[in-house]
């Protein structure tokens, strides 16, 4: 084999062309994943980014730059740009350098390059970390700043290799069960036993912090279960909401050896501290008015954790970045099927929860049988006639909105519900008052923020027992519900162009079905309207996780059988 058959161009851009076409391919792809970012994967060329960020992960990993340079040419049709190979060294080598180790009672700061650390003490931002110098090479810094420097640090493109351990929390008596309560076989999967174990690495100081990232539907709580029962210890879980709440709860009584007095409930309902605690990002960040304080932070000083699980750690709220700073010496778990932040601060998330540990991509485990196959389809529809004009004279925001409520959608739902009859359909939107208007066109349930939590779980059972075919929701959908016989998901409005949400959206029916089916999901969009422009953003970031996406005007154009829609019409990729 040649180099001209070799599937890789790197380019001095940091960019890299992955050709998919080649007997290479996949053996390039699993050595790219380590150490780069995907940025695109439609279907002949995907596109990977090399970041300081990546190779810090990589490092953190104990990939050395040579590593990742070997890999480089392994693969590369084309000699590897200069530059490329000095970034790698220079920001790889810079992971490391800085390391906070634990000095009996001190906390310290070491380097072995002390111009690097006289560099640090002269910068008046970061004088007020420290506690007093101890050599060249040692700076003994605050206790209570062991977070704020590193999230200082890794703003310089320095990160800090934290090595100083963990305070451990009180010890709590759990196994995972050999069978569920309702009878079945449980154990956990292959990939999810390797989470657990490259998270913890058997207690050393290098494991217990960090970000697990795998795609909906994967089992990430199953995995968070795994590493509770790991480590033994009470524990902080911070979730997304009241039903992810209980989610977590049944999670554990159904798959733990925890009793239902050992897991308690912190929530606007009931403020009950245990064992194992469950809150919501919300209650954290509640206070009664914006110059006051938070009045719930004090949970994560409340009791002697030795975890705190942040589940959809993508969503951390900025609040919570203080918090979580202030302790460090807490094991820490984030769980997320992205990690992209609409804010831009994985950076804070990298080292305030830890280096990102694990990351299966969607096809991976698809293609393995454990999330289901889905086929993308966005419809577009023109605006009617009668609204146009509106539309015309709006504003940008208000023209957004025009295009999303647009009535013509409520027939093709209904053309899509003939179709997908016997199925479980998801109809999810942006906007109240359209999916109130939704909801009485075809009489189904919704569920919005302001629906009770008793009524929603009713309404999430009786979904999931299948007496209700089709259930609307509204942007409580996006995150932390375990609907797992949904197979049909139709995203009537959305918010502008968020990849986050497209990723939580499509994750609802990713789920693998019991009969084997494949699920849909459909994107209702109002042709040559801002809706379109923005739902641009939404379909490249499906087809950038290799998702095959068809555009029609009209569901006669998916001339496949549903049942055997796994064909792609190539014309419309």
């Amino acid at each position: 084999m040649t180099e001209m058959d070799m599937p890789l161009i790197v380019q001095s851009d940091r960019t890299m062309l992955l050709e998919t076409d080649v007997p290479q391919y996949e053996a390039a792809r699993d050595a790219l994943a380590a150490f780069a970012e995907i940025v695109t994967s439609p279907e002949h060329f995907h596109t990977y980014r090399i970041t300081p960020l990546s190779l810090w992960n990589a490092a953190s990993a104990g990939l050395k730059a040579d590593d990742v340079l070997a890999s480089l040419r392994q693969f590369s049709r084309y000699p590897i740009p200069q530059n490329i190979e000095f970034d790698v060294r220079e920001y790889m080598s810079r992971y490391g350098r800085l390391k906070l180790v634990q000095d009996g009672d001190a906390l310290v700061l070491e380097s072995i390059d002390p111009l690097l650390l006289e560099q640090i003490l002269a910068d008046d931002r970061l004088k007020p970390f420290f506690e007093k110098k101890l050599s060249k090479t040692r700076v003994q810094i605050k206790r209570d700043e062991r977070g704020f420097l590193k999230q200082a640090l890794i703003k310089r493109e320095f990160p800090v290799e934290d090595l100083a351990g963990y305070v451990d929390g009180d010890r709590l008596d759990i196994t995972l069960r050999e069978n569920t309560l309702g009878g079945e076989e449980f154990a956990l999967r292959h990939y999810q036993e390797d989470a657990v174990s490259v998270f913890y690495q058997n207690g050393r100081a290098t494991g217990g912090s960090g970000v697990l990232v795998l795609p909906c539907g994967a089992g990430k709580t199953i995995i968070g279960l795994g590493i509770i029962g790991r480590i033994s210890q009470h524990t902080l879980i911070v979730v997304t909401n009241i039903t992810a709440v209980r989610q977590w709860r049944d999670e554990l009584l159904d798959k733990t050896t925890l009793t239902p007095d050992q897991i308690g409930e912190y929530s606007v309902e009931v403020k009950e501290i245990r064992p194992v605690t469950i809150t919501t990002y919300q209650i954290l960040t509640y206070r009664k008015r914006r110059e006051e304080d938070f009045i719930h932070m004090e949970l994560f000083d409340r009791q002697s954790w030795g975890l705190i699980v942040y589940d959809e750690v993508h969503l951390l709220p900025a609040p919570v970045f203080r918090a979580v700073a202030n302790i460090q010496s807490k094991r820490r778990l984030g769980l997320t099927a992205t990690l992209l932040r609409e804010d831009g601060k994985e950076s804070d998330v990298f080292s305030l929860i830890g280096p990102k540990k694990i990351d299966i991509p969607w096809k991976t485990l698809e293609k393995q049988g454990w999330i289901a196959q889905a086929l993308c389809v966005e419809v577009r529809i023109p605006l009617p006639e009668d609204e146009r004009h509106e539309y015309a004279v709006a504003d940008a925001k208000a023209k957004f909105r025009i295009a999303s409520e647009n009535d013509a959608k409520i027939d093709l739902m209904r053309q899509i519900i003939g179709r997908h009859r016997g199925d479980q359909i998801l109809i999810i939107g942006q906007y109240l008052d359209q999916l109130e208007k939704v909801a009485g066109e075809f009489g189904a349930p919704i569920i919005t923020g302001k629906t009770p939590n008793k009524e929603r779980e009713e309404i999430y059972n009786d979904f999931r027992d299948g007496k209700i075919p089709v259930l609307i929701v509204s942007k409580v959908a996006n995150f932390s519900i375990d609907l797992p016989d949904a197979n049909v998901a139709i995203q009537i409005s959305g918010t502008f162009g968020s990849r986050q949400e497209e990723a939580q959206r499509l994750g609802r029916i990713l789920r693998p079905k019991s009969n084997g089916n494949m699920a849909f999901f459909y994107t209702l969009v109002t042709q040559d309207t801002r809706e379109r422009e923005f739902a641009v953003k939404r379909q490249l970031f499906l087809t950038e996780q290799g998702y095959r996406y068809r555009i029609v005007s009209s569901l006669d154009e998916l001339n496949a059988p549903v049942a055997d829609a796994t064909a792609p019409t190539s014309s419309n990729f």
